[in-house]
Formats: structure tokens, sequence, C-alpha cells
């Protein structure tokens, strides 16, 4: 096990230098530190100094040796490639920067043992329900790191897309509550440094790729939350973005080569045209302007086809999965960055982890699109990809269309029938991750004319369908937006995360009836999908929309659980010759959202503008 002395002797290391002459101040060394005992043998430090460049290095530990140096234009950077041995042991090592026979800096390097079973540990799957959090709106646990000393922006809670002091701490007091909810992953937004003068709170552009934003704790503040969460059997998938940093990322002060951004370090903004990555027909120009140009001039792109930085970008990211003990990564704006680099990417990472789980963000309504970057998908260009998950934008879409269309032969509920018949493209449609809204979409509940019949079709259809669901924080309690895009609306606070809130969603208080029926109706959905083997892993059987009236099946050998929807204002009487292919005749149910128990003989009948979720009874 990694002991608290040597993760605090790593991080001191980098600035314990033993006096020489013209001796270096290492500025920057990173990755910090590493583990014995990883798959890829090999290592590449980036060490950052004053003229470190022309510097040799030399080491004495066995099952480590230098294999090679390598320079960029700027001659304060110097690349340290090192190889260890497979039975390397972990301990601590001196790094020895020398210049003409004389030394220049000397560093002493830890390699930690890793926690049994890191190797093997489990991602996420359809056992789980991912609950999608953006921590500076959630909890504001720590008080002290509202304000923090040499980061440009502080506290401001009456500005929607200021600071507002949500941070770890708050997100492990909510651990109870998660729980309880049913919730057995948290995805928080991104945690790592954002120093930059406005907006720091989403966590998108990142300063520093190694270190947590203070505002919300510290390394070890994130490390003990989330084993604190793995306690609870709840797992921890982080965000992680490779496109693109933040403008006043340390880099930009002394930035290694111009080459590590996108025209040669100057503003072209993307055309976002998606499609170009994979059609036949799709002119260089636009491709290259899609793939290379930036967001916005203060999130400068990143350039991963420069080997150098690639190698950092994939190291960084094994180091927060082995520091943290993560369950998974989600990658922001997937398709953006150099797809040859994503597959590189993902397959380290699934190397050196084969049970985790990678989903990335591919922004499109079209599957052909999203299934694409699927593992496993056979493209007709040839290209492959290892990352295994995808967020599944095409049913998220297919979902609100089959809730607020009238009913029409091509409206309404066969838009979502069809959109899953649209599986068949894809490698493995279970391991989608489907979600009913995020922290750049509009609330779901307003989206559904906060009509809660709608609602409670939504919720069922997303803990019930044959993907991994995702639940954006608040949707529990119906939070509200405009339904357009609106980021500080969309993630405001959290009601009872604050001290002084006048509602606590957390217990109860000040919610609306509305609020807390639909806070139990998660609660009792989700708690019920933990327990269902059936809606874990169970093959669907889907049935053509008749009459307004949407229905399917999740069984497993003789388990099933069966979902009808009806749209209509009236009540409906079903037919159940029409599902005997799998129902059995006179079959009885318990009812899961009422524990009743309900007996059909040969018809069921379905509430007006109602839904209902059936277990098989033996």
């Amino acid at each position: 096990m990694t002991t608290i002395h040597q993760i605090k002797t790593a991080l001191l290391s980098l600035v314990l230098l033993v006096p020489a002459t013209h001796a270096a101040q290492i500025e920057h060394l990173e990755p910090a530190f590493w583990w014995a005992g990883m798959k890829e043998p090999k290592l590449q430090l980036m060490v950052h100094a004053k003229d470190i460049q022309q510097a040799q290095v030399e080491l004495n530990y066995p099952g480590v040796k230098v294999t090679g140096l390598q320079k960029v234009e700027n001659s304060n950077y110097l690349f340290v490639d090192l190889e260890l041995s497979p039975d390397v042991k972990p301990g601590s090592f001196e790094l020895v920067f020398t210049q003409n026979g004389k030394t220049l800096a000397r560093h002493n390097y830890n390699l930690l043992a890793r926690q049994q079973g890191s190797a093997q540990r489990q991602g996420f799957s359809q056992k789980d329900l991912i609950y999608l959090i953006t921590p500076d709106r959630f909890v504001n646990g720590d008080k002290s790191n509202d304000e923090v000393k040499g980061l440009s922006e502080g506290l401001n809670r009456t500005n929607p897309g200021g600071r507002h002091g949500g941070d770890i701490a708050g997100m492990q007091q909510a651990l109870p509550y998660l729980q309880q909810l049913g919730v057995t992953q948290i995805w928080p937004q991104p945690l790592t440094e954002n120093n930059g003068p406005s907006y720091s709170y989403h966590g998108y552009a990142a300063t520093d790729l190694y270190k947590i934003d203070p505002r919300f704790g510290s390394n070890s503040d994130y490390k003990k939350f989330v084993s604190e969460a793995n306690k609870r059997g709840i797992g921890v998938i982080q965000d992680i973005v490779v496109n693109h940093i933040g403008s006043t990322h340390w880099w930009l002060k002394d930035l290694p080569e111009k080459s590590w951004l996108n025209y040669n370090s100057s503003f072209h903004p993307t055309n976002h045209a998606r499609t170009t990555v994979q059609d036949p027909y799709a002119a260089k120009v636009d491709a290259k302007a899609f793939v290379d140009g930036w967001f916005v001039d203060s999130m400068p792109d990143l350039n991963q086809r420069h080997p150098l930085l690639a190698t950092y970008l994939i190291q960084n990211s094994v180091w927060w999965v082995e520091y943290a003990n993560l369950s998974g990564i989600r990658e922001d704006t997937y398709s953006y960055a150099d797809k040859n680099f994503l597959t590189q990417w993902s397959k380290r990472l699934m190397t050196e982890y084969p049970n985790f789980n990678i989903v990335g963000e591919e922004w499109s309504a079209n599957p052909v699109v999203v299934s694409y970057w699927q593992k496993g998908k056979q493209n007709s260009d040839g290209y492959q990809s290892s990352t295994p998950s995808m967020m599944d934008f095409p049913l998220y879409y297919a979902l609100l269309a089959a809730l607020t269309e009238e009913e029409a032969w091509d409206k309404g509920w066969v838009k979502l029938y069809e959109a899953l018949g649209n599986d068949v493209i894809y490698p493995d449609p279970t391991n989608l991750v489907l979600f009913e809204g995020n922290h750049d979409t509009a609330r779901i509940f307003s989206l559904l004319n906060e009509d809660r019949d709608l609602y409670q079709m939504a919720m069922i259809y997303l803990l019930t369908a044959p993907r991994i669901p995702q639940l954006y924080y608040g949707t529990e309690i119906l939070k509200q937006s405009p339904k357009q895009r609106d980021d500080g609306l969309v993630r405001s606070d959290f009601p009872g995360g604050w001290a002084g809130d006048t509602v606590n969603a957390f217990t109860g208080k000040g919610l609306s009836k509305d609020q807390l029926q639909a806070q139990q109706l998660v609660k009792t959905l989700a708690n019920y999908r933990k327990n269902n083997t059936v809606l874990q892993q169970g093959q669907m059987k889907h049935f053509s929309p008749v009459d307004g009236i949407y229905s399917y099946a999740r069984y497993q050998d003789k388990a099933q659980v069966w979902v009808f929807f009806n749209k209509n204002a009236e009540a409906k009487t079903v037919d159940l010759n029409r599902y005997s292919e799998l129902m059995p005749a006179n079959a009885r149910f318990t009812d899961v959202l009422t524990g009743k128990t309900i007996s059909t003989k040969g018809k069921l009948e379905l509430p007006a503008r109602g839904s209902l979720m059936l277990q098989l009874k033996p």
C-alpha cells in the first residue's frame, strides 16, 4: 500500500536540491513519482529548469536505467527516458543532473508500491448508475478554501458564472445521500487547477494537469474522497481533457515548443465539423480546421501528434488512475483530438487496466458518427479505437423527441423505437452511457415542459434501457433551467449544499410535494436496478408503438421486467396476446413502483399519461 509518508516525500522532492556550483532550480519534474510493477516499462520525465537541456542524467538503482535524453526548442526543458524492469522494487533513487563534470542538481525520485489488485480494477459497467456533479455547485464542505491566495478568481455566489464554493469535502459529505439514492459511480466535472481570471469553476481549462484546484481541495483530499466513496460501494470517474488546456497554464509562460499547440500556437477557431474525421469526401482543410482548431482563444488546442506531448498526456491519465484509484475516465470533446493519438491513449489505459472503462464525449445525434469511436467497430477507413464506451447522444435526442412530439407514424415513440434499432451499428451498445442531461444541456424537467408524467417516463426509460445510465445532479429533485443553453442556471447550486439554505434536498426540508415524489421515484428505480441483474445484464425486446403506447421487456432466463408507456390523455386497455412470444399466458406481476400485485388475465389496464414497470411473478 502507498503510504502518506511516501507521497509527501515524492511531492517535497520537487524542491529538494543539493547546493552545487551553478545549481539549477528545478521548477517542474513530472510525473512527480511513479509506481513499480506497471505493465508499461517505459517512463518519460519532463524536467523544467533554467538551461537544463544540456545536462546529462545519471542514476544508480537496480531495475531502473536511463535510455535516452530528448530536447525541444526551449532550452529550459529536458525529457528523460527511463526503463523500469518488471521486477523493480519500490523505493527511491537520486537523479543527478551534470554538465561538463559539474553537478547542476540532484533530485530524489520515488517508485511507490501499487495497491493490491490495481491492474485488475473493475471499471464502471451496466451494473452502475453514474451521478454527474458540477463540484463548485454541489456542496460547500470547507469554507476555508473559498478564497485561495495566488488564484485569480475568488468567491461570488451572486454571479451565475462565478465561483460558488462547492468542493471535494462537500462531495464527501454527500456520500451517504448518494449511496441511499442508489448511485454507484460519481463523475465530477474536472477538478484540476483552473487558475483563470473568470469562469474557472467549470474545470475544462486546466492550468496544471497534475494538481487539484486548491479551491476544491488538495490531491490528498481527492484521494481520500475516492477511498471514502469506495467504502460505500461507489466508484469515481475522472473527467479528463486531452484536447486543450487553459490559456494561463504554466506551460504557456515558457512553452516547450510552439508546435505543442495547434496552428503554431496562434488562435484559429474550430469549425466543429465532426464528420470530417470519417467522411470519405471531406476536404483536408476542413478536417484540419476541426481537429486543430481552438474552441476559444482562452483554450489553446493541443497538438497530440507531438510525440513528447502525447506521452505526457498518456502518462498523466495513467497517473491519476493509479494515484486516485479511479474506476473510469470520461474524456471530454473526444473527437476534437487527433484520432491516432486517441487510439494510442486509450490502448495504453486499457492495456494497463484490462477491466477499466472509458467513455468519450462525441456530441452527435448521428449514431454512425458516435459508433465510429467505439472499440471493436470495423470502420471502412480501417480506423480502430480502443475506447470501450461513448456517450449516447443519439438515444438521448430520440428520448426527448419521443416524449415531447405528438404521436404520428413518424413522430413520437417511433423515434425512440427506431433509434434503439440502430444498435446494430455499435460493437457493444450496452456499454454506451445514456443520460437524461448534463452540464451542457438544459434540464430535462424543463425540456419536458415541467410535466411530471413525462418526467416519470424519462426516469423509467433511463434506468431500464440496455445502457449504462447517467443522472445529472439535481434531476432527482426536478431542477429547472431555461430551455436554451444557460450554463450558469443549468449548473445552479444544489439546495442544502450551503449553510443557511432554506431548502435542503439532503433532508427533504423545504422541498415541494412534487420534488419529494420525484426524489423517491429515482431512489426506488435506482435501488431496484442496483439489485436486479435483469436490468443490468438481461436482453431487450421491444414492440413497435401502437396508438400512443410503447412497451418493452428486459429478460434473463425466466426473469422478466416489463415497461409500458401510455402518452394518451385517457386510460387504455392492452391485449397481452401481442406479447405471447415472451410473456406467459395470464401472467402475474409486481408493480415495481407500488409493490402491488397485478393479475392480467390476458389484458392490462394502462393509466392515462401513465407508465407501468412490472416484474414477472414466478
